[in-house]
């Protein structure tokens, strides 16, 4: 059997072969060094150019950093740290400023001296941002000289690195515009997510100064000034007031230790939730998938907690026993790491693999946090009650889960009595519509491919899980029936490789009520089947707001608006000829007939529809608790924040 029709027409020799150089490589291939070149990407540039102030101010040169978002999208950094070195590189030949904006891992942290913990360790960083930038311009100022040097079109320049002036200061400021055509999608600075990024920075870094402002619109200028000389204990306050969840106590527990170059410290508290907060960092860089650093903090606390259970007679025999998802219910923590070398495992650095960092924290939680519990007898108590709930709640999960199995809830053998199921079986092709209300449930059935489409009818609020231990979820008439018709279980039983559909598609009214569900589902899922979201598998239906019809004879001309532009936009061309048109504006998706449903909403062809993604875990479960949380403060802040951004008052 031949192969042809697969290989290319190319000649394949020496002559294709290419070696791309300098920065070249960067820009062919930007994924590789900045994970993408949408919004994520770009603001990594920001903390690229950061993270280097920072690890001056981990050297011990710098205590001040100012960050600002100029008109243009247009960003500058300037800190006070001791300048990059603006000497002839001997090896190079040109200044060593250009040799770090213009050479890959070319830098002061590989062991030569200049910097004994630092977060860039791949020395990419100033040259990858100069790669991808339309321009940049760097400045450096050494005590007796201002330096200058200016690049474009990815790391071009025309005259090296001179002097432009006299100073007695020291520091380095870099400014640079993303270029437009590698970031096609934007060029667009949100500034909610720099400030996240740089005000944990600053708690990480206690005492350093981050002023940061945004100056694109002269007449809305906004400014914020990180300082925390209380660093991370003042990073476990911050969390907690922004989450508006209560803590068992006033004291937030503060643990730090060392050994030979490395140190570690962690901050932590209980507070009254039911979700664990733990936030792992290791050279001032966020690990979301922990490592070594994490293991050991997680070891030590539950082996600490039992053993001051059974040192004070609280925990009798092994059947008392916690274990960690007990002791860490309700727990915020941060895991702060500063290490000589650090072995980040995978490209975005995101888990700690050195196995010497375990033993460390291990050791500093097993004797200081006991030496807490047992200075603090009131706080103690309070710790190990929360975790012997957390034990109980466990114990009557486990039980309503094995009733729940014995009921064959839990069982795709069994399915919702409601659910309308489709006759394909690849999950590459099903799609489960979960619609609200029976009407439109009714509707979606009669629209819908029987093929591949199946639609599970709810009704009526369900319940909010944020506010409800997991023993709750089971047996609900509301959340049952979705667990059983994806197949997958929740929670420690949650297996993706049960999935029964590719698509999990919430379809709802777009109204109050309808917007309510789509939260109270999304929660659910974020919580205890997370999976669907990271995977891919959960989307939201966008039924039109409107139908501009008019009459042609007998004919009726229909176009579907999902925007007041979009309405607007029709009435002006379907008013053209003089003819009259008729708007309706859809409150909910009973209103449409089976075929308008297909249609607008469910045809694959024509539908729109939203990918739920998660690029930020940490702030998305900040929203969840705010948004579904008990504390009504924050939620209102929350509210008042954002309510320019709304776009469908009429709802």
């Amino acid at each position: 059997m031949s192969d042809n029709l697969n290989k290319t027409n190319t000649e394949y020799d020496e002559n294709q072969i290419q070696v791309l150089e300098g920065l070249e490589a960067v820009r062919k291939r930007p994924g590789m060094y900045i994970g993408s070149t949408g919004p994520k990407g770009l603001h990594h540039l920001v903390y690229e150019i950061v993270d280097n102030a920072i690890d001056e101010a981990l050297a011990g040169y710098c205590d001040e950093i100012t960050v600002d978002i100029l008109p243009g999208d247009i960003i500058s950094v300037t800190d006070n740290g001791r300048g990059i070195p603006t000497g002839i590189h001997p090896k190079e030949g040109i200044s060593a400023a250009t040799v770090v904006y213009t050479i890959l891992h070319a830098g002061g942290k590989f062991g030569g001296g200049g910097y004994k913990v630092a977060g860039g360790l791949h020395g990419v960083g100033a040259s990858v941002v100069n790669a991808l930038s339309q321009w940049l311009e760097l400045t450096v100022m050494d005590g007796e000289n201002v330096h200058f040097q200016r690049f474009e079109k990815g790391g071009h320049y025309d005259e090296p690195l001179k002097v432009i002036g006299k100073t007695t200061k020291t520091g380095t400021s870099v400014k640079f515009k993303a270029d437009p055509t590698i970031f096609t999608e934007t060029t667009v600075y949100d500034y909610e997510i720099l400030l996240t990024r740089l005000r944990e920075q600053a708690f990480l870094n206690a005492g350093v100064r981050i002023v940061f402002s945004d100056l694109r619109d002269e007449e809305n200028t906004r400014s914020e000034v990180l300082h925390y000389e209380g660093g991370i204990r003042e990073f476990v306050y911050h969390i907690h007031k922004v989450k508006g969840v209560a803590p068992l106590s006033d004291k937030i527990i503060y643990l730090y230790g060392s050994k030979g170059d490395s140190t570690a410290e962690i901050a932590l508290q209980w507070n009254d939730s039911y979700n664990e907060d733990i936030r792992s960092f290791a050279n001032n860089i966020h690990t979301p998938d922990g490592g070594s650093h994490e293991n050991g903090f997680k070891n030590a606390l539950t082996k600490v907690i039992n053993e001051y259970g059974k040192k004070f007679g609280l925990i009798k025999d092994n059947a008392d026993k916690l274990i960690g998802d007990d002791v860490r219910e309700g727990l915020t923590a941060i895991i702060s790491v500063k290490l000589t070398n650090c072995e980040f495992e995978g490209q975005t650095k995101g888990r700690l693999g050195n196995p010497e960092v375990r033993p460390l924290v291990e050791d500093i939680v097993t004797e200081k946090l006991m030496c807490f519990l047992e200075e603090n007898p009131e706080e103690a108590r309070a710790i190990f009650e929360k975790s012997v709930n957390a034990q109980k709640a466990r114990e009557a999960a486990k039980k309503a889960r094995e009733t729940a199995r014995r009921k064959s809830a839990m069982d795709s053998a069994s399915l919702p009595g409601k659910l309308t199921d489709c006759y394909e079986h690849d999950i590459e092709l099903t799609e489960i519509y979960i619609v609200e209300g029976d009407s439109a449930g009714g509707s979606a059935k009669q629209g819908r491919d029987g093929r591949y489409q199946a639609i599970l009818p709810l009704w009526g609020k369900m319940l909010n899980v944020e506010k409800a231990r997991l023993e709750k979820v089971y047996g609900n008439e509301k959340l049952m029936p979705v667990v059983a018709a994806l197949g997958t279980s929740i929670g420690e039983d949650f297996n993706i490789e049960k999935l029964r559909y590719g698509k999990v598609i919430i379809m709802a009214d777009a109204d109050v009520d309808g917007l309510h569900i789509r939260t109270l589902l999304l929660t659910f899922f974020f919580r205890y089947m997370r999976q669907l979201i990271t995977n891919g598998n959960v989307y939201i239906a966008q039924p039109p707001l409107f139908k501009v019809s008019k009459k042609k004879g007998k004919k009726e001309i229909a176009k579907y608006a999902f925007s007041d532009e979009e309405r607007d936009k029709y009435m002006v061309e379907l008013s053209a000829d003089g003819d009259k048109i008729n708007v309706q504006r859809y409150k909910g998706l009973g209103e449409m007939d089976p075929e308008q449903l297909w249609e607008t909403t469910m045809n694959p062809e024509t539908r729109t529809m939203l990918k739920v993604n998660i690029e930020d875990a940490v702030r998305a479960d900040e929203i969840f608790t705010v948004l579904m949380g008990d504390n009504v403060e924050p939620r209102k802040e929350f509210i008042e924040k954002n309510a320019r951004f709304v776009q469908q008052l009429d709802i």
